[in-house]
């Protein structure tokens, strides 16, 4: 991971300043706030500020004034009780604001969730710094024959140190030709918004990332699944951690229900429903697709026959 001087530097007066305040706070979230948190070879997640914790869910979803006589375990009752039932708006008054240097590739992925508020690093204006994100050899596979999207068997030890040394060198050789495009030599340099275009798509950026706790719960079920990249998950991963220590109620709710459930189609509740009566149900019995019926017999363990 890689601080500028000046990071350090704010990290170190935001970390130091202790000011009262009336808002709703969340201990565990304090503990975690300005911190870079390490993510892949250089890059990070540092939490910026947020807004809310458990009890405002609750708060929201009661539509009073303070917290009242309820008890937590009545609030954990209620909270579980809104993320079964996808009643999603008191989730929304939770807000977290992150601040996260991630590599491009990735950037673009994570963009794709529209419901964020985000202001990135501008290239027009200043220059990128000099760090690529290189993967480690055991992260490096083939293309899946499976999934036009993913990633299939591990590449063997020789190929992978060739594959390594191709990004490294390429990446070495796009920046020091940005580098020579911007400088002035005798003449006036490209400008930096076309210099830029030359960039690997491994090179780090950052943002600025702003969102509610439920469009965040939506990200971190997408992102946070064994089968989004890498890369990615990594990201979920941490955010995942933080969110745990910022609103642990909800958090816990969210696993429960969302992470670590699975949905089934109204054919394959039907199929299940036929399997515990005790019928032989086949794929060309569940009117499930191959595909469908695979997921579905991965989901209750049964062996799949195709």
């Amino acid at each position: 991971m890689s601080l500028t001087d000046e990071q350090k530097e704010e990290i170190k007066k935001q970390t130091s300043v202790s000011l009262p305040t009336k808002r709703a706070i969340s201990l565990g979230m304090e503990e975690k706030l300005f911190l870079a948190h390490e993510v892949l070879d250089h890059g990070f997640i540092r939490v910026i500020d947020y807004m809310g914790n458990d009890s405002s869910i609750v708060q929201a979803a009661r539509v009073s004034y303070g917290e009242g006589t309820k008890k937590s375990r009545d609030d954990r009752a209620l909270i579980r009780y809104l993320m079964r039932h996808w009643h999603s708006t008191p989730f929304e008054m939770c807000e977290l604001k992150l601040h996260v240097k991630l590599p491009v590739f990735v950037a673009r992925q994570w963009i794709r969730h529209r419901t964020a508020n985000v202001n990135e690093y501008s290239a027009r204006y200043s220059i990128l710094d000099k760090e690529f994100y290189i993967p480690e050899k055991q992260n490096l596979a083939s293309q899946s024959n499976t999934n036009n999207q993913g990633r299939g068997e591990p590449i063997e030890d020789k190929e992978a140190q060739k594959i390594i040394k191709t990004l490294e060198t390429d990446s070495l050789r796009c920046y020091e030709n940005y580098e020579e495009m911007l400088s002035d030599k005798g003449q006036k340099g490209l400008a930096r918004e076309l210099a830029r275009m030359n960039l690997p798509m491994n090179i780090y950026t950052q943002w600025y990332w702003k969102t509610d706790l439920h469009n965040l719960f939506n990200f971190l079920r997408l992102r946070n699944d064994e089968h989004a990249q890498f890369e990615i998950r990594e990201y979920a991963e941490k955010i995942c951690q933080i969110t745990k220590s910022w609103v642990p109620l909800a958090y816990e709710a969210f696993e429960e229900y969302q992470l670590h459930s699975q949905q089934l189609s109204a054919s394959g509740l039907s199929s299940l429903k036929r399997i515990l009566d005790g019928e032989n149900v086949t794929q060309e019995t569940s009117e499930m697709s191959k595909r469908e019926w695979v997921d579905f017999c991965k989901i209750i363990g049964k062996k799949s026959e195709i």
